[in-house]
């Protein structure tokens, strides 16, 4: 149903484009109140025929799902903004505090479901049993994993951390409303009162998804790596021309999506034409703004490509730092001769979790080169790699 309400209201295409996330945006989350409010509906009318406090507590956070979505669609209203002087790179991040605000919403639910459990754990009320209230719940269940399945297809499709944030939401839901349709089949068939026990885990369920949705949204608030495709992708672009040997110093600055600025420096030869090497940066600038929709600066750096002893040494000294550890590289490498010593400038790629401190590290790089040639100096400056995602273990 969805879909089809998606291919009459998302006229674009390209969803890449603020207008297409927009319009995605503002289609789930009003689906999303309206399915929630009809849950929620229902669920209060089953949990005033039951008595039960879990039913009653899957239908309080049925609403609270209405009001999610509603934050939601407002979230990705604001985000679609256009630039202003207060705000020169836009609103897109108003997108990951929506989904931040959805989490908190969801913590806020779980405790006080937990209390209201707690409380019918030490005082157990009578459940009674009707086919309206199985009914009710096994339609919740399908009704919630429909809303999990397309929040998470548009969600992806979009790249929208809000989306998923909601999609995990409906399946927590999902679990919680499957754990209160057993415990009225057990209260039912066998006398046994396991409401706020379940009522219990319900709790347990919707703060595990709670807490797992904002640490999604918090990261990009902060600041993290960019996802490996897209820097594939732009390093593709930039090595296709001949002229450009190497890329490094590539940070990606996410200022929302479809909001993104990326700055690189391009190793070009020293004795090329200053004007057609400028010329074709301007053209990669060009290209990376039209094919991957983002700002790019690049910044040209000479290097030697003819010189023997510079090469021969940037190959020892590439050597000696892979003796170190396979994970370091070396880039922007010059040497500079002096009567009396010989000073080897290089810029360092250091991970940031690299055992070993950068000062220690560049003195045992300085040693090293000292024992290859007491005369060869190491101007060492470190850098971070933006780029790299921490592997998980």
């Amino acid at each position: 149903m969805v879909e089809l309400l998606a291919r009459y209201f998302v006229k674009a295409k390209n969803t890449e484009s603020l207008e297409t996330r927009q319009a995605y945006g503002v289609l789930c989350g009003s689906v999303g109140i309206f399915f929630n409010v009809l849950l929620a509906i229902g669920k209060f009318v089953a949990g005033l025929l039951s008595g039960s406090i879990a039913i009653m507590a899957d239908a309080a956070n049925n609403l609270s799902d209405a009001g999610s979505s509603l934050i939601v669609l407002f979230g990705f209203k604001l985000a679609g903004q256009k630039p202003d002087p207060d705000h020169p790179f836009g609103h897109g991040r108003v997108e990951y505090i929506s989904g931040l605000l959805v989490s908190v919403l969801i913590i806020y639910m779980a405790f006080e479901l937990l209390k209201s459990s707690v409380n019918a754990i030490i005082h157990p009320g009578e459940i009674s049993f009707e086919p309206v209230i199985l009914v009710i719940l096994l339609v919740s269940i399908l009704v919630k994993f429909y809303m999990f399945c397309y929040n998470r297809k548009f969600g992806k499709r979009i790249r929208s951390e809000a989306m998923l944030a909601t999609s995990m939401d409906s399946l927590s839901d999902m679990g919680a409303t499957t754990v209160v349709l057993i415990s009225m089949l057990v209260s039912h068939y066998t006398s046994i009162q396991i409401d706020g026990v379940c009522g219990v885990l319900v709790a347990l369920l919707i703060f595990y998804a709670g807490f797992n949705s904002a640490k999604e949204t918090i990261n990009p608030l902060l600041g993290q790596p960019p996802e490996p495709e897209f820097v594939q992708r732009i390093e593709d672009i930039v090595n296709e021309e001949e002229e450009i040997i190497g890329i490094h110093d590539l940070i990606v600055h996410n200022y929302g999506p479809g909001r993104v600025m990326i700055s690189l420096h391009a190793e070009v030869p020293a004795d090329g034409d200053i004007l057609a090497l400028h010329d074709m940066i301007d053209n990669v600038e060009h290209r990376l703004k039209s094919e991957l929709h983002c700002a790019a600066v690049i910044h040209m750096d000479p290097v030697s490509t003819k010189d023997e002893q510079t090469l021969e040494l940037k190959k020892v000294v590439t050597g000696i730092v892979k003796e170190v550890d396979e994970v370091l590289s070396i880039h922007d490498f010059r040497v500079v001769a002096g009567p009396t010593h010989t000073n080897l400038i290089f810029d360092m790629v250091v991970p940031f979790d690299f055992p070993i401190s950068d000062v220690d590290l560049a003195d045992q790089i300085q040693n090293k080169i000292w024992k290859y040639n007491p005369v060869y100096f190491a101007v060492i400056e470190i850098d971070k790699d933006y780029t790299k995602v921490k592997e998980k273990k």
